[in-house]
């Protein structure tokens, strides 16, 4: 194989796949988000003020601006325990301070239960309404007395908070939480006993320091922080970087769409549900020991006359990113919904999404046959290995008879290699005589690549394999293997198919080669177990066909080297 040939063909295809991705990011909408002005609270973070496009004739409130000191509550902490997570609600504006997800162990201490909000993050939920004398997230309230825990035989579970009434206006926030449901409901009840008509907007936004989640590495990692989707745009990533520099872009205004703060495996979601005019804003957090920025949306209230009352809902998704429930609240209200188009889209599947999407379909469906998330892996390996096979035969083909005359290639360079021209043409007359083409081994492996770097985005990303045992030691299939037998495994394998790949008539190419499965068999080392084994099986495959056609080739093209050495 003419080894320049293929490296310049994987540079180019390299180049094409980078000028892709930035071109898209390129043109992600330029619409520098008319985003909604901020004012800050009396002791905490900043209050948003919807723009004047939506505000009404009546000035919106003012505050004096401070520091972004974490918001978790100088007032009492109600602790909900529900069947899938506990919450701890802050009387201090109502937040969402803490968010246990019952079901997922932390990284680091597996005896310890996963915190979402909390814990070693500056992450909460917070909301409140914005108008003259309105509670905002800071405001104190009190607890209506009611139960703690989801009952066994209950299907919903309230929490009730009142604001203190000010000029006669009675303001009560909501929380609804459910069964086998990361959906929580958050209401406001607003009565106005005051002799004024109330023109209120609410806003829903998601506080989150910038510090990358626990088990997070350079080696492996997503995508973290807030996302934007709307009809007109789409999904629309906003990292933190951009944030800072004040240089985010996303389209702040839409009638639809919803807003996320993601990271690996998890997602907390703003949405609101009915169709009506909100926007969207982030915005970094000045002051705070760590840096920390907010993402929110503004939703408008309907005008409330005096002696009237009015109630308005937007719901929050806090859990793991588990394909079937994201689908579930992209469907409609009456279909059992929230109406959250496209929630899927936080799974982070790199830029192959299209290729990833129905490779997890398909996992999960063996999953569902199968019930371990481990052979799985290994049965989708070997159904894409068998799917493939005519484009791997016809490379291992083209492989197998370069091997054949490999002395030969060697015979040539040693006889012309002062003479680079001739080289290249005796060379060339050699394949054409053997009927070999030196890019036939790499051309139907380059076309296999997207599908499978597709297949590593999505084991990479897949909530599923968190905490999914495979067999003995593998307890873990989203962990690093604790004994590195794996990636052990991957590394031998890796030089049994250098043993078996022709080799590169240049000595220096010929070294380069051979340190190949070290280098990049010593970085799987830090790879989670599953997408160690994909490789490991895949791998396996590859051995057995490769030998096999090589076996078969050589047989053949011994005889004709020796006649024509």
């Amino acid at each position: 194989m003419d080894n320049r040939r293929l490296i310049l063909l994987l540079i180019f295809s390299f180049s094409l796949v980078m000028l892709w991705d930035a071109w898209h990011k390129y043109n992600q909408p330029k619409v520098a988000a008319q985003i909604a002005a901020v004012t800050v609270s009396a002791n905490g973070s900043p209050v948003p003020v919807p723009s004047a496009t939506q505000t009404s004739s009546t000035p919106p409130v003012s505050v004096p601006s401070v520091s972004s000191a974490p918001t978790v509550a100088k007032g009492e902490v109600v602790h909900i325990k529900t069947d899938l997570y506990t919450a701890d609600v802050s009387t201090q504006g109502g937040d969402i301070v803490g968010l246990e997800l019952n079901g997922y162990k932390a990284i680091e201490d597996k005896h310890q239960v996963f915190s979402l909000f909390g814990a070693k993050h500056q992450y909460a939920a917070q909301s409140g309404l914005i108008g003259e004398s309105l509670p905002n997230h800071k405001t104190m309230f009190s607890v209506v007395d009611g139960n703690r825990e989801l009952a066994s035989d209950a299907k919903t579970l309230q929490l009730r908070l009142e604001a203190p009434v000010v000029g006669g206006v009675k303001v009560a926030k909501v929380y609804t939480f459910a069964r086998d449901s990361y959906l929580i409901n958050v209401t406001y009840e607003i009565e106005n006993g005051s002799r004024k008509e109330i023109k209120p907007h609410a806003y829903y936004q998601l506080q989150r320091d910038t510090v990358a989640p626990e088990g997070e590495s350079r080696m492996v990692s997503t995508f973290t922080g807030p996302a934007v989707y709307t009809e007109q745009d789409h999904y629309q990533k906003i990292n933190f970087t951009d944030i800072e520099k004040g240089s985010a872009k996303f389209n702040a205004k839409a009638d639809n769409g919803w807003l996320a703060m993601v990271q690996h495996y998890f997602v907390a979601a703003w949405i609101p549900q009915e169709k009506f005019q909100r926007e969207y804003y982030v915005r970094k957090l000045e002051g705070g020991a760590t840096p920390a920025v907010t993402a929110g949306v503004i939703v408008p209230i309907p005008d409330v006359a005096p002696g009237a009352k009015i109630e308005q809902s937007v719901s929050l998704y806090a859990g793991p990113q588990i394909q079937s429930r994201l689908d579930q609240l992209a469907k409609p209200t009456a279909e059992g919904g929230v109406g959250a188009e496209n929630l899927q889209k936080v799974v982070d599947y790199g830029w192959l999404t299209i290729v990833a999407e129905p490779i997890f379909w398909s996992l999960e469906f063996i999953h569902r046959i199968v019930g371990n998330w481990g052979w799985a892996i290994v049965l989708l390996t070997i159904c894409i290995k068998a799917i493939f096979f005519p484009l791997s035969a016809a490379s291992y083909k083209s492989m197998a008879k370069m091997k054949t005359i490999t002395p030969r290639l060697t015979a040539l360079k040693e006889r012309y290699g002062d003479d680079k021209q001739k080289l290249n043409q005796e060379m060339m007359n050699l394949y054409k005589t053997e009927k070999i083409n030196p890019l036939g081994g790499c051309l139907p492996i380059v076309v296999q690549i997207p599908v499978f770097i597709a297949l590593y985005w999505a084991l990479l990303g897949a909530v599923e394999m968190r905490d999914a045992p495979w067999i003995l030691w593998i307890k873990d299939l989203s962990s690093q293997d604790p004994y590195y037998v794996l990636p052990a495994i991957m590394m031998i394998t890796m030089l049994i198919q250098t043993k078996l790949n022709p080799k590169p008539p240049d000595p220096i190419q010929a070294k380069i080669t051979m340190f190949m499965p070290f280098i990049f068999g010593g970085m799987f080392f830090f790879f989670p177990a599953g997408l160690v084994l994909y490789w490991v099986v895949n791998n396996v495959l590859s051995i057995a066909q490769q030998w096999q056609i090589t076996r078969m080739i050589g047989r053949g093209g011994k005889a004709a080297n020796d006649a024509k050495a």
